[in-house]
């Protein structure tokens, strides 16, 4: 499992006084991007071999400015050409759920324009973070 922590910002708030959630979607990018450099990609590359299919984010609890957050990413699934990832967001100093998330992965080669088989190195990679149940 890969920990991604982050600080709520005034600007992801809204007038309720909670984090907005269209800011979830931001976290959980955010997270994946600290996978995939766990992984040994780094968003820099001219050759980026993701893409995002499918983000879904369960609302389970309010987040505040200035709170710390804990997003764990787990590894759920792994195919020939995607792999689903599990998100959850506790808040770090009570442990308090604040969301649930799931992302499914697609390795494309953004030159063709079409999907490819994922390279066995990367399944190898992704199973050093399965989940062995839902986080």
């Amino acid at each position: 499992m890969h920990e991604a922590r982050m600080r709520v910002r005034f600007c992801e708030t809204d007038a309720l006084g909670h984090v907005n959630n269209t800011s979830y979607f931001i976290y959980l990018e955010d997270a994946r991007v600290q996978f995939f450099e766990a992984l040994g990609y780094s968003m820099s590359s001219g050759d980026w071999p993701f893409i995002l299919a499918r983000a879904t984010c369960d609302f389970r609890g309010q987040a505040y400015f200035n709170e710390h957050l804990i997003i764990k990413t787990a590894v759920l699934k792994i195919g020939s050409k995607s792999f689903t990832v599990l998100h959850e967001i506790t808040e770090q100093e009570t442990g308090r759920l604040i969301a649930e998330g799931e992302a499914v992965i697609v390795t494309f080669n953004f030159k063709t324009q079409a999907t490819e088989a994922m390279p066995k190195h990367l399944k190898e990679q992704l199973k050093r973070f399965a989940a062995e149940v839902k986080i």
